[in-house]
């Protein structure tokens, strides 16, 4: 037991960060590093040390986030459809630009699809970006000008 309360102080501020970084929720975040913590203790034995261990972290704190963020998208579907004079689809109708754009932004690949969610969602500039991805600014903006690249090619138009 000692051994896993190392880990999670060694590595607990480093995966709160990065979920600050997609969430930008202080206590979403906790949350999450948490979860992520309880998820890779179940998964320890598919850590293969292929890459350092805070980066498997945060592949699982990121995947922590996704699972969250589809269960919140699922619970307002439900709530939405149980709305006094608001379906479903009326309110599809009025925010399809947005859903369509997030939905062709959960089709790209990786790192596209992070990259974009960061900027976007989390505000971040393109130097924080590639500090994430243990890259450059440069990398990030071509990277994320590649991603827009892809989303006009299937016809989402985004212009930041």
């Amino acid at each position: 037991m000692d051994e896993l309360t190392e880990l999670y102080e060694q590595h607990a501020e480093q995966v709160y960060k990065y979920l600050i970084t997609l969430c930008r929720n202080t206590d979403l975040a906790e949350e999450l590093t948490q979860e992520t913590f309880y998820q890779a203790i179940r998964s320890i034995d598919n850590y293969n040390g292929e890459s350092k261990l805070s980066v498997w972290l945060c592949q699982i704190a990121k995947h922590t986030y996704y699972k969250y963020v589809d269960k919140e998208v699922k619970q307002a579907n439900q709530l939405h459809t149980n709305d006094l004079g608001i379906s479903l689809e009326q309110e599809l109708i009025v925010n399809e630009n947005k859903i369509e754009l997030f939905r062709m932004v959960h089709l790209l690949g990786e790192p596209f699809k992070e990259i974009v969610l960061l900027r976007l969602l989390g505000g971040l500039s393109f130097k924080e970006i590639g500090e994430i991805h243990q890259r450059n600014e440069n990398w990030a903006r071509v990277t994320f000008y590649r991603a827009k690249l892809k989303l006009r090619e299937r016809g989402t138009v985004y212009e930041e």
